[in-house]
């Protein structure tokens, strides 16, 4: 059967700030291929028309690509924290009426979601995350089909484990006892589900996230001049906030720095809520001439970046899959990892460490350094890996998933 999904999710290359616009690309790009038919919802108008050809749609004559795009106005942005949302609220200028706040953003959203169920023929209804759960939940109760609720992460996971927002929690339970399966990203984020919210481990699918080939992998590396002189780059690339574990890096570089015998710079390119409190730590520490703080990149100036690091570390405190370790492999970047993500319970050629083992994790940042042939090994392995790690399996297993909740709610209805 061919299912025809109704999508819905809050960010989309090249307007995603984050790895669930990466995946939402990259599980569109492949459903296409297993010839379904995709109607992506997003919450807020953004200009993809001209970004389609090259970035959704393009067709080499080798696929039929079956996405469309519905939009709604809204000031829903990735990763917009309650705060964050006043604040952008205050910003725009637009006659369109906003909701007070996010959870009344997302809601909205939800209400405008009703109108498009109404007038989109789908089968199934896919939702990414808890921006854009309710607007599942919407449309599930307008047009009566199943609903799929896709989890990239729980609000435990976005609150590092400190303090998770009770209306976030309430907003994701209530959305998982309207949904009739979920998705989770890793078996992390599903003992997360079973555990702290009570779902039945039978109502959760365990579907990893994949790796796009790259298209041009002729980009030149960057910092060459530092590179010429024998310096060491040791690379954090990720959003700057609790989940991601950047204090913990800034900490290791402390230690690196005074146990490694050559050359090392550290470099955090990323932006977040925690960005000037780590800017603030390195200087504490006496290490500001050492550690390069360069903002976001995304495109191009992170696969430069990724092919100048001789190592990139992920220390996430909680991290349901986490996209970037492969995107460093498929430029020749060895990784570590912590072991508090979902990444590793499929990516094997990695150092893997406790986020919050910095004795550790400056031993396996030092022997990467000084032992090139360990470097290289590491690097070709994980290469290896990630041509294998491609979003076909996960779109496979999307399909088979669509095609099972169908059959099981039309035979509830027959």
């Amino acid at each position: 059967m061919r299912p025809r999904v109704l999508m819905f999710g809050w960010e989309f290359p090249p307007h995603n700030s984050g790895g669930l616009g990466t995946a939402c690309l990259g599980l569109t790009r492949a459903l296409a291929k297993e010839e379904v038919d995709v109607t992506f919802v997003l919450p807020k108008r953004v200009d993809l028309k001209s970004d389609h050809t090259r970035f959704v749609f393009a067709d080499d004559g080798r696929e039929k690509v079956n996405i469309k795009f519905r939009k709604i106005d809204s000031i829903i942005q990735p990763y917009l924290t309650s705060d964050g949302y006043i604040k952008e609220l205050d910003r725009v200028t637009k006659k369109t009426i906003y909701g007070k706040s996010l959870i009344d953003e997302v809601k909205r959203y939800a209400q405008e979601a009703r109108i498009i169920a109404a007038e989109e023929d789908f089968d199934v209804i896919h939702a990414h995350d808890w921006l854009s759960f309710l607007a599942g939940v919407e449309a599930k109760k307008v047009s009566g089909k199943p609903l799929i609720l896709h989890f990239h992460a729980t609000e435990y996971d976005r609150s590092g484990g400190q303090g998770a927002n009770p209306e976030v929690f309430d907003l994701e339970t209530y959305s998982i006892s309207q949904a009739d399966r979920l998705v989770a990203v890793s078996g992390m984020t599903k003992n997360i589900l079973v555990d702290k919210y009570g779902v039945s481990p039978n109502k959760v699918e365990v579907i990893h996230n994949g790796i796009e080939m790259p298209d041009n992998n002729e980009v030149s590396a960057t910092l060459e001049d530092v590179k010429a002189q024998g310096t060491k780059i040791v690379l954090y690339l990720g959003r700057i906030t609790i989940q991601k574990g950047p204090d913990y890096f800034i900490q290791t570089a402390g230690r690196v720095l005074d146990l490694y015998d050559g050359k090392v710079l550290f470099v955090v390119v990323g932006s977040g809520d925690m960005h000037r409190q780590m800017i603030d730590q390195a200087a504490s520490m006496g290490i500001s001439d050492k550690v390069i703080f360069t903002g976001a990149m995304f495109g191009d100036e992170a696969t430069r970046m990724f092919k100048t690091a001789d190592l990139f570390v992920m220390p996430s405190v909680s991290e349901p899959f986490g996209l970037v370790p492969l995107e460093a492999a498929l430029q020749g970047t060895p990784a570590i990892i912590s072991k508090q993500s979902g990444i590793s319970e499929v990516m094997v050629d990695a150092l893997k460490t406790d986020f919050w083992d910095i004795d550790e994790m400056t031993n396996q940042i030092i022997n990467v350094l000084k032992h090139g042939s360990l470097q290289n090994t590491l690097a070709k392995n994980a290469l290896s890996e990630a041509k294998r790690l491609t979003w076909e399996v996960p779109a496979k297993k999307c399909v088979s998933l669509y095609n099972k909740v169908i059959r099981s709610v039309g035979s509830k209805t027959g």
